[in-house]
């Protein structure tokens, strides 16, 4: 086999940042710039588009030879590139040196990879690459001085454009290196054709529906110019949304019923929330200048722009997931639209809703739904509709996580709930409580019960205690804060199994670390990887599918309760810097449970595939199937029931709906 890296730069009046790669490659003004390519270990060369030299024929021709594997960092986009630009090249010949680094618990972004990674300075990305991307591949605005010209071309810069060839070469360089201390660590095929199929569902996109979008965006435009024009009458403010006019506002109106003479520090939306629920005090003026201020930080509405920027051909939008998005569970992540926290619907009438949106009926709206801000939040899903002359198939594993851990662990009796009637909550609260299942079922007193068998399920598979039952939302239910820990300590003796194994992969773990001999529980293997040339280091957990999960650069050292802990580097979610982090027995179970349960997608993903049907999107355990009308939910369903080969005795089910168009069933 022989390996081709390449990079290429590119230009397009449309922004990638807002609309995406696939939009912003399907702009008529769309080119490439400069294409950057190395023979395996050979001399990096570099290609001047734009300056009209050509592509050598050897190149083009092993674009599409199967005997030449090409790299690229983030390769998806170079594949997309290269294939709208003519140069005919499959996705199966092509590796994602991105994706290998996600694969192996680094970081996305070819500059922090490098970085993080430990490349010395003369391999690692060109700092300039920015202020020349902005100069040469962003249009300019005309001007008399620049002689009224949209674009900056190579002639009118040539000191910035031989450094721009510099930088992408570059880049190539910086991959390739990159790409040499990952292959110690290599990705399992099943993984690359997995990136393979996961490129091909996001270039074929997912149809929306224009009338909804522009409906949707009049009647937000509509709803906020009243909501504000109310406010403002409302107050006497020249700017309600202001925090620095309005809080003042609020606390002098509130003065007479709160004992606080500043009632509000912020008008945040936890804050706001809070106020509205739990304040029957309020003055009417107040508490509607608050559901005004809410209903006008739905920022859910923003998505309605998203999809109205990012749609392109075939009123598709493309790009909504991103392959190993999650480095410790190998998940994948929402891109663009952000599929993973789309509101929920609770509408009883989608159809005739979605019909007054088209119509862009906003009083309609308002009269029968009240609120407009929230309705339109909640319409949000319906905005995606099947290919004409299809329709959706949405279908999801039941409880999966619950049925992966106790499944792990060996928690024989919660096997037995989901072989037999599957009703998990009821058990485990009959376990918890010592009551009879049959007893809790509605109309009896025991049906309380079932509360917080839920919670508990929910909420302790995990190592968590109370706090983990309240982030659950336990007290909303209803719940305690003093019956809480009872509650966890019932779950906790009613399923031992589940409370040995977070223990078992602690000490698996800290055991692996200290001995660096390879430690084997449960159908894990525990083991510390490293290279003596480049002085990597990683914990790895081997899953049953015998995918890995990687913990770079781990090491022990005492954790904030004076108890030895692994510690090992990641992205910081507050800080998105490269940093240190702890974990424990709850969290390392928690990412095996979840990356088993992502494992079980995928293979149901590869199922779907296999039957010639077209998976346009996936959330969390769900997939939306854009299917001929002769597909039916049962046949899904039954895929997502088989046995998967590497976890037998794991019981799986699906459940599912058809439609015209997405929901939250």
């Amino acid at each position: 086999m022989k390996h081709l890296s390449i990079d290429i730069e590119t230009r397009s009046s449309v922004d990638i940042k807002t609309a995406g790669a696939y939009k912003y490659a399907q702009s008529p003004d769309f080119t490439i710039l400069l294409f950057a390519y190395q023979w395996n270990d050979m001399e990096v060369k570099i290609v001047d588009l734009a300056c009209n030299e050509c592509i050598p024929e050897k190149v083009i021709e092993a674009l599409s030879d199967p005997k030449v594997i090409k790299h690229a960092y983030n390769a998806a986009f170079e594949w997309y590139c290269l294939n709208r630009a003519g140069y005919t090249t499959p996705i199966n010949q092509w590796r994602c040196t991105m994706a290998h680094g996600l694969y192996c618990g680094y970081t996305a972004g070819l500059d922090a990879t490098g970085k993080a990674i430990g490349l010395p300075q003369d391999k690692q990305k060109l700092t300039v690459g920015k202020a020349l991307i902005k100069y040469f591949c962003v249009p300019c605005k005309p001007t008399r001085t620049n002689g009224g010209r949209t674009w900056n071309q190579p002639w009118h810069d040539q000191e910035k454009w031989d450094l721009f060839k510099e930088y992408c070469k570059q880049d190539v360089v910086t991959e390739r290196e990159i790409l040499k201390r990952l292959n110690l660590f290599p990705v399992p095929a099943d993984e690359e054709q997995l990136w393979q199929l996961d490129v091909l569902m996001n270039a074929y996109g997912v149809k929306v529906d224009r009338e909804m979008i522009e409906g949707a965006l009049y009647i937000d435009n509509a709803s906020t110019e009243k909501l504000t024009d109310e406010a403002i009458a409302l107050t006497g403010l020249s700017n309600p949304n202001s925090g620095a006019q309005l809080i003042p506002w609020l606390n002098e109106q509130s003065k007479e019923c709160s004992a606080d003479p500043d009632l509000l520090s912020d008008i945040q939306k936890a804050t706001v929330e809070d106020l509205l629920n739990n304040r029957n005090d309020l003055p009417e003026e107040v508490r509607r200048m608050l559901e005004i201020r809410q209903q006008l930080g739905k920022t859910s509405i923003k998505k309605y722009v998203t999809m109205d920027t990012a749609c392109g051909e075939g009123d598709r939008v493309r790009g909504l997931t991103q392959y190993y998005g999650a480095n410790r569970t190998g998940r994948w992540a929402g891109r663009m639209v952000q599929m993973q926290n789309l509101p929920r619907n609770y509408i009883k009438t989608l159809d005739f809703a979605r019909r007054l949106v088209k119509a862009k009926n906003y009083q309609g709206i308002k009269l029968l739904y009240g609120n407009v801000p929230d309705t339109l939040s909640q319409l949000i899903r319906t905005t995606f509709i099947p290919t004409e002359g299809r329709k959706f198939v949405v279908a999801d594993f039941s409880a999966i996580e619950a049925r992966v851990i106790a499944w792990l662990a060996g928690e024989q009796w919660v096997n037995e709930v989901f072989a037999t009637h599957g009703k998990i909550y009821e058990a485990t609260a009959a376990q918890m409580f010592h009551v009879p299942i049959e007893l809790i079922s509605k109309g009896n007193p025991e049906y309380s019960l079932r509360q917080k068998g839920k919670v508990a399920t929910l909420a302790l598979g995990y190592q968590g205690g109370s706090n983990a039952l309240i982030a659950m939302g336990a007290l909303d239910m209803g719940l305690s804060e003093e019956e809480l820990p009872d509650i966890v300590q019932r779950w906790r003796q009613a399923n031992p199994r589940i409370r040995d194994l977070w223990y078992a992969v602690e000490q698996a773990a800290v055991t692996t670390m200290n001995t660096a001999q390879p430690q084997g529980i449960y159908g894990l293997i525990f083991a510390l990887e490293g290279d003596l040339v480049y002085g990597q280091s990683f914990l790895t957990v081997q899953l049953p599918s015998g995918r890995k999960l990687y913990y770079p650069k781990p090491f022990l050292k005492e954790n904030q309760f004076d108890k030895l802990a692994v510690h090992y580097y990641q992205v910081g979610q507050q800080t998105k810097k490269w940093e240190v982090t702890s974990t424990y027995g709850g969290k390392m179970t928690e990412n095996i449970v979840q990356a088993i349960a992502r494992d079980c997608l995928a293979v149901t993903l590869n199922r779907i595939d296999a039957r010639g049907l077209q998976t346009v999107f996936h959330v969390h355990d769900e997939v939306i199937i854009d299917a001929p009308m002769e597909t039916t939910v049962e046949s899904v369903c039954d895929l997502m029931a088989e046995p998967i080969p590497w976890a037998p005795g794991l019981i799986l089910k699906g459940a599912g709906f058809e439609s015209s168009y997405y929901m939250k069933d």
